[in-house]
């Protein structure tokens, strides 16, 4: 028998641990982003037109910023989030003149002056390892006002290699439900292949 420890499992580089920013700039440096939609999906554009009143957003995650520049375009605040300098590059291009606060910084981590009224959520939760999970779930609770909403896609399956990493109605619900309240639940039907029949957009509201 042999004395020698038992070997540890190896630690991935840094490109490829989805928790990391070398992995996006990665694959944004790549050209490979198939979780990019490059257009703004129409149950965002139609919450967004049913709103009495511009909300300040947060968008974490915002990769190409899509959804930030259409919601600057109709004149709402909004601050945009990704820890991957390679994707606030592409957001950068992207925006073009919108009126946008992009930002490299990390959810986890950001420090806003208040609250927000609204977190959009689009590819953000399902490019995270579970091991956040219950990280985020207690981050956009922080980060959101009483009242606020946190409206938008969820990956819906079980899918557990990634990402995305798919999340099921009741794990998603376990990490809400303690300071959320689901108001709207409805199918998608214009997802990109990656998501495809398996989105739910979905609102919920901050207690």
């Amino acid at each position: 028998m042999s004395d020698s420890p038992p070997s540890s499992t190896p630690i991935k580089p840094d490109d490829q641990r989805p928790e990391h920013p070398d992995f996006w700039c990665k694959r944004f440096g790549e050209g490979v982003t198939p979780w990019d939609a490059g257009k703004v999906p129409a149950a965002f554009a139609d919450f967004v037109a049913r709103q009495r009143a511009p909300r300040n957003t947060l968008i974490p995650g915002c990769g190409s910023a899509w959804e930030a520049r259409h919601l600057a375009e109709c004149g709402w605040p909004v601050t945009a989030l990704d820890f991957s300098p390679a994707a606030v590059g592409t957001a950068r291009r992207a925006l073009g003149n919108a009126r946008v606060d992009l930002r490299c910084a990390d959810f986890f981590t950001f420090s806003p002056a208040a609250a927000y009224p609204l977190i959009y959520e689009r590819a953000f939760l399902c490019a995270l390892p579970r091991k956040l999970w219950a990280d985020w779930g207690r981050r956009v609770a922080e980060l959101l006002a009483a009242g606020g909403l946190l409206a938008g896609y969820f990956f819906i399956c079980d899918q557990a290699k990634g990402p995305p990493f798919g999340i099921l109605p009741e794990q998603l619900d376990e990490l809400l439900s303690p300071n959320f309240v689901r108001i709207e639940d409805a199918a998608v039907d214009d997802s990109i292949p990656v998501f495809f029949g398996r989105e739910r957009w979905q609102v919920w509201r901050r207690c």
